[in-house]
Formats: C-alpha cells, sequence, structure tokens
C-alpha cells in the first residue's frame, strides 16, 4: 500500500505520437465524439470556461467520502493499444485530467454538474500502486472536504461518456479534458480532429449521460 503525500510538479509539454488511432468503442454515429487521428501539434488550448469553479479557499478539514460514493482502490500504469500510456483505476476505467485544473498548488476547478459528468478520483488515503511511482502520487482536499488523488500534483477523474473500461472517448473533449499518463502529463497521442462536448450530465437516477451530439456542455 502506498502512503499518499502531496505534491508539487512542474507539467512538461508531452510528445505526440504518428501512429494514427481511434478510442477503443469508439461510434462513428455518436457525433458527440469527433474521430481521433495522429497529429503533431501545440497541446490544444482551453476552451470555454467551465460553468462550476470550486473556490480558492480550502475545506478546513478533511472528511471521509460518503458511504455511497465509489472510491478508487488502485491506480494502474499501462500501455494499451493506440493510445500509449495511460493510468486506470482498479476496474479498468481510464482517467483523465483537467486542464482548467491547477498542479502548483494542486486543486480542482470541476464541482456540482462538472464533477457529474467528470467523477473524481476519491481515496480513504491507501490505493494500491502499478505502474506509478508513489512520488507522483498525491491527494488534493475538495470543496467537500473529500480527499481526490491527484497525479504528478494534477487532480484525476473518469468521465461517464466512457461506457466500458479501457474506452476513452473523453479526450479533447473541451479542448481541456485528456487521458493522464502515469507521471501526470497529458498523453497526446491520440487527439480528435475536432473539439468534441461532453456528454449531458445524468438525469436524477440515471447512472450514466446522454451521448447525444446537442448538450452544448462544456465541462
Amino acid at each position: 500500500m502506498a502512503h499518499l503525500k502531496r505534491t508539487t510538479v512542474i507539467v512538461a509539454s508531452a510528445m505526440v505520437a504518428l501512429t494514427a488511432c481511434a478510442p477503443a468503442g469508439y461510434d462513428g454515429a455518436n457525433s458527440s465524439a469527433a474521430e481521433p487521428v495522429a497529429v503533431a501539434a501545440a497541446e490544444p488550448t482551453a476552451a470555454a470556461e467551465p460553468e462550476a469553479s470550486a473556490t480558492a479557499d480550502a475545506p478546513a478539514t478533511e472528511q471521509a467520502p460518503p458511504a455511497d460514493v465509489r472510491l478508487t482502490d488502485q491506480l494502474v500504469g499501462k500501455k494499451v493499444p493506440r493510445m500509449g500510456n495511460v493510468v486506470m483505476d482498479q476496474d479498468g476505467w481510464i482517467l483523465y485530467r483537467f486542464d482548467k485544473d491547477s498542479a502548483d498548488p494542486p486543486s480542482s476547478n470541476c464541482v456540482d454538474k462538472c464533477a457529474q459528468v467528470w467523477p473524481p478520483a476519491l481515496t480513504d488515503g491507501n490505493p494500491q500502486l502499478q505502474g506509478v511511482s508513489d512520488d507522483k502520487v498525491g491527494t488534493v482536499t475538495r470543496q467537500d472536504g473529500t480527499r481526490q488523488i491527484t497525479i504528478g500534483g494534477w487532480p484525476v477523474y473518469r468521465y461517464i461518456g466512457d461506457k466500458k473500461p479501457g474506452q476513452w472517448k473523453g479526450q479533447g473533449v473541451g479542448g481541456t479534458w485528456f487521458v493522464v499518463d502515469p507521471n501526470g502529463k497529458k498523453n497526446l497521442t491520440c487527439v480528435p480532429t475536432g473539439t468534441p462536448k461532453a456528454v449531458a450530465p445524468p438525469a436524477s437516477g440515471d447512472s450514466g449521460g446522454s451521448d447525444s451530439g446537442s448538450s452544448g456542455y462544456s465541462y
């Protein structure tokens, strides 16, 4: 078991591979996710501001995650076909980072509806690590007092638009969301030709978001 500690890092630009690719489970009929292709360009700039942002004030005390909240018990760094280096949770869901967060100091700006679409990887402080160095893993305390895992200082998330483990339909969403590698850098091996939109937040009682391409959500 790895004991988490807060980390401060300077994120270096990720190199872009030159091999064509498509996300696992990609459905060309889904207009919310453009077909990814290999590119050799600068990292995309940030899109519109997210609707909900965290305040600069950290909560006074850390709170244990509610009993019904899904914890991330394991981080697994590995290479997957076409995408390359990624980090998965214990169930094989690929994790992402958000350009509008901060790694220095670590902070999360994805709250409220944003966090419904991009559930934070929450922890009780002791996830098992495989293929991820313990000196890259830390935590940040969210507005509600729960602890979110950071990799290279960047808070990490799942995406409800991924319908099965191993998919990366969140890659490039809003020009601000990218698959995270085991060092906390953006994995820019496969990026979309356009700027995909996020799925809509789940309706009450629904466990996933709509795949409609007309959602208009930028987070």
